[in-house]
């Protein structure tokens, strides 16, 4: 990856992206950033519920230095950096440069001063010094190799620091992805073929918690812990968003997406069906649907 050229003319600096996440760094760059700025009144006000009670609950320390892992827009970053203050820094990371720009330019926008914003895949690029603390909140679970990533992290941490991350739990606890992908799996396969890239593991690759606790301790996480958190979530302004946001993101957006022309065909059909199966959720404030995740938090080892 080059280095990108910001509006103002500073530099943004890429750094090394690992060959087997090369496909989902060109996703989230490209087709998936674009959605997600569509969307993005449904997933960060979404989101935002759990990542407030991941922080409240296992907060940072004033003054620490902490890392912000798949930053997306950056908002997650500026929380983290009101809440360790001035004397602390707040450094977001994202595999996919617009998000990155994105978050640059909306941290001065909002004056925000002790952040700081770099592209470039965790899993295998140099961290940039020593974190007292690391926090996702939906970004770990992109990685072709977890472990190398997790490890890459745990090794960028102070001793006794840590790693909170939030994360989906099972599609079957998030009810409307559960719904939406049924209907889709009904009519479409995953091309054997397809120019489009794929966005890697998946949202709901760590849904597992026996399987993360051991994939952290393999990294070298000490004393992994994952707490249920169970929210609603508004996933449409109305039935109409609500169709079109589970068309385009999440596991249905996906295989729609790779799907192609053979998807665009049954297009009408899919809308009708998915409105049917989200119809029930539709509420005086808009379409709110169950949405469950993990909490996860680990610790290095304190000497």
């Amino acid at each position: 990856m080059e280095k990108a050229t910001l509006g103002n003319g500073d530099k943004l600096t890429a750094g090394p992206v690992a060959p087997e996440n090369e496909e989902a760094t060109e996703a989230w760059s490209g087709v998936l950033f674009d959605r997600f700025v569509q969307y993005r009144h449904l997933v960060v006000e979404g989101l935002t519920a759990f990542g407030d009670i991941a922080m409240s609950a296992h907060p940072p320390e004033p003054g620490d230095r902490v890392l912000d892992i798949g930053c997306g827009f950056g908002d997650t970053t500026q929380q983290l950096a009101a809440l360790v203050g001035p004397d602390g820094e707040a450094v977001g990371i994202d595999v996919a440069e617009p998000f990155i720009e994105a978050s640059i330019e909306e941290a001065r926008k909002a004056g925000v001063g002790n952040v700081d914003f770099l592209a470039g895949d965790v899993q295998v690029m140099d961290l940039p010094g020593r974190f007292d603390y690391a926090f996702s909140r939906m970004g770990v679970m992109f990685f072709a190799n977890p472990v190398q990533a997790l490890r890459n992290v745990r090794g960028a941490l102070k001793p006794g620091g840590r790693l909170i991350a939030v994360v989906w739990r099972r599609k079957l606890d998030n009810e409307w992805v559960h719904r939406t992908e049924k209907v889709v799996d009904r009519y479409l396969e995953e091309p054997d073929e397809t120019d489009e890239p794929t966005c890697g593991p998946g949202p709901f690759s760590m849904e597992n918690a026996d399987t993360v606790s051991e994939q952290l301790q393999i990294a070298g996480f000490e004393a992994p812990t994952f707490t249920r958190c169970d929210l609603e979530m508004k996933i449409g302004e109305d039935l109409d968003d609500a169709v079109q946001f589970n068309m385009a993101i999440g596991p249905a957006g996906e295989l729609i997406r790779l799907a192609g022309e053979e998807a665009e065909k049954i297009r009408p059909k899919l809308e009708r069906e998915i409105r049917e199966a989200l119809a029930d959720l539709d509420g005086d404030d808009g379409v709110r649907a169950p949405a469950s995740t993990w909490i996860v938090s680990a610790t290095t080892a304190a000497g």
